[in-house]
């Protein structure tokens, strides 16, 4: 089983770092740095994957997401990542 998430991590001239993913829709994170974005999209997963009702969203390959034409579109401009969920809330936040 995967333990990680493909984040589509952006930034806009001006502003900071803002990081969604593909298949997990509504969780976000925003950070100064892209250091930051990386480590605070981990514990936005973590903290969204806390009280998750249901089965948690099957992660997608990068390669079968490469193959959506949504993704293709989302990914054009932004740095790619793979995002494990944080288990240490208390020490990640």
């Amino acid at each position: 089983m995967k333990t990680h998430y493909i984040a589509l991590i952006h930034k806009e001239k001006d502003s900071g770092y803002g990081v969604s993913f593909p298949d997990v829709p509504g969780v976000t994170a925003t950070a100064d740095t892209l250091d930051e974005a990386i480590h605070e999209a981990g514990v936005s997963l973590g903290f969204a994957f806390e009280d998750w009702q249901g089965p948690l969203p099957s992660p997608r390959s990068l390669d079968q997401l490469r193959s959506d034409s949504e993704f293709l579109e989302w990914s054009a401009d932004a740095v790619i990542a793979a995002v494990k969920p944080a288990q240490n809330l208390a020490d990640a936040a």
